[in-house]
């Protein structure tokens, strides 16, 4: 294997150093040609900063590493999508309805600037260039489908009639898809804090979730050999209480580590 050049040698080890820092695995490191990474996959988690996503990562077996949104910018996506093994977008406010061609519904609480331009590059890199897992979270699993093309219900009770906020509700699986393989169960109780949800499905996704008011709950990758998932609710506040929910982080995990160990 090539050595890495200079500027992506240290730039992917101040991102392994970022992601280990207080987060002793015990595990051996694999020697990949001059650049040493841990056996354990990197997790990047985009513009948190709380510490459910955190602690979920780092508690499924990943190395959690924070991608920071400062100014916006996209400089370092280029090394996050070489030294990364995974990637979750995590939960926060609206996409701007321009990003899928419509005007703003009036509760439409935009993102602010610096996270919104760094989400649109940094979902849209991973989804094309890059065939890692990817976890989408709540906002994360609506950046999956308008990066794909797709648009967004922008207010669920006054365009759908029903409430996702601040509640608790049943979701129903796909018999055929991976989200059914990892959960084992087709159907089981979620937490729900958006008022949001996937509208027109994007480009070479699947819907494979929704709540019994037909509400769309989750979608994934038509590709088979990808981890690709995106689910409304939030199985990191679910964890550790909720076993089921840790099966989903433990997948995403497991994924993950499937591309460090790769000869």
């Amino acid at each position: 294997m090539r050595l890495p050049n200079r500027r992506l040698f240290i730039g992917c080890t101040a991102i392994i150093l970022a992601g280990a820092a207080g987060f002793w695995l015990g595990r051996r490191d694999i020697d990949t040609g001059g650049e040493i990474r841990p056996s354990a996959p990197l997790i990047g988690i985009s513009s948190v900063t709380g510490d459910h996503y955190v602690r979920a990562v780092r508690d499924s077996g990943g190395i959690p590493v924070v991608l920071p949104d400062t100014d916006g910018s996209p400089e370092k996506i280029e090394e996050y999508l070489t030294c990364l093994d995974g990637l979750l977008m995590p939960g926060g406010a609206d996409i701007p309805p321009s990003e899928y061609g419509e005007e703003p519904h009036p509760t439409v609480v935009v993102l602010d600037d610096d996270r919104y331009q760094f989400e649109k590059a940094l979902s849209r890199a991973w989804i094309e260039r890059s065939d890692k897992p990817l976890l989408g979270i709540c906002l994360g699993s609506q950046w999956i489908n308008v990066t794909s093309g797709g648009s967004l219900v922008q207010d669920i009770p006054s365009e759908l009639g029903s409430n996702h906020r601040n509640t608790t509700h049943a979701v129903s699986l796909e018999e055929d898809s991976r989200l059914r393989r990892i959960f084992e169960e087709t159907t089981f109780e979620v937490n729900s804090t958006h008022h949001q949800a996937v509208g027109k499905l994007g480009r070479n996704l699947r819907i494979v979730a929704r709540s019994p008011d037909g509400v769309i709950e989750a979608t994934e990758t038509t590709d088979p050999d990808r981890f690709l998932i995106g689910v409304q609710w939030h199985p990191e506040k679910l964890m550790p209480d909720d076993r089921r929910q840790a099966k989903l982080l433990k997948a995403f995990i497991e994924a993950a580590r499937d591309g460090v160990l790769e000869p």
